[in-house]
């Protein structure tokens, strides 16, 4: 729907690119595609301290995002097999899996839903509802939906434009807000007729 504005509203900064070019590309990478990133480390020392030495113990933490259908506990097993088969230089490796989750594949929007979510759309933003897939795990709604595999599900939130989340100046757009509490009101009204 943004098409290339979001790079010309968010440019990078010079020299740094997007992981992919296709607009396509990165909605798959950060819904269907794996990606494993590091989130923590210990043992490394300060660049000002570093020295060409040995060190006794490096831990990482480690973040892999799964595709929605693969299980999290056999995603976190493989993962814990293919660290610890065959270290280099005779290195211990030992992985531990904290928090295994399995994501969550929503089911096809049933007509009806798909409808009713337009046409609050459209009475409170003026404009027919844009879908995005993401990449998150919420481990809550992989259990609804197991618990209740039939259900149709509408999973939105307020942060639309002019608000910023999971930051030290967390804030939301209260018009926004009113806006998107009044569309879902209209989809339950559409749902219990």
């Amino acid at each position: 729907m943004l098409g290339q504005e979001i790079h010309a509203r968010f440019p990078f900064v010079p020299g740094m690119r997007p992981m992919a070019e296709g607009l396509e590309a990165l909605v798959l990478n950060r819904t269907w595609r794996p990606a494993l990133s590091v989130t923590g480390a210990e043992g490394l020392p300060l660049p000002a301290n570093a020295g060409n030495v040995l060190r006794p113990r490096t831990s990482l933490a480690l973040s892999l995002r799964i595709p929605p259908t693969v299980d999290g506990e056999k995603a976190a097993a493989r993962l814990k097999e293919i660290l610890e088969a065959d270290p280099p230089y005779g290195a211990r490796v030992r992985f531990e899996a904290g928090q295994a989750a399995t994501g969550w594949h929503a089911p096809i929007t049933a007509p009806w839903l798909e409808k009713a979510i337009d046409e609050a759309s459209n009475k409170h933003f003026g404009k027919p509802a844009m879908w995005m897939g993401e990449g998150g795990t919420i481990p809550f709604m992989a259990m609804l939906g197991e618990k209740f595999p039939q259900a149709q599900f509408l999973i939105t939130g307020v942060l639309g434009p002019h608000s910023n989340a999971h930051g030290p100046n967390e804030f939301l757009d209260i018009e926004y807000a009113k806006k998107l509490t009044a569309a879902v009101a209209d989809v339950l009204a559409a749902q219990a007729g």
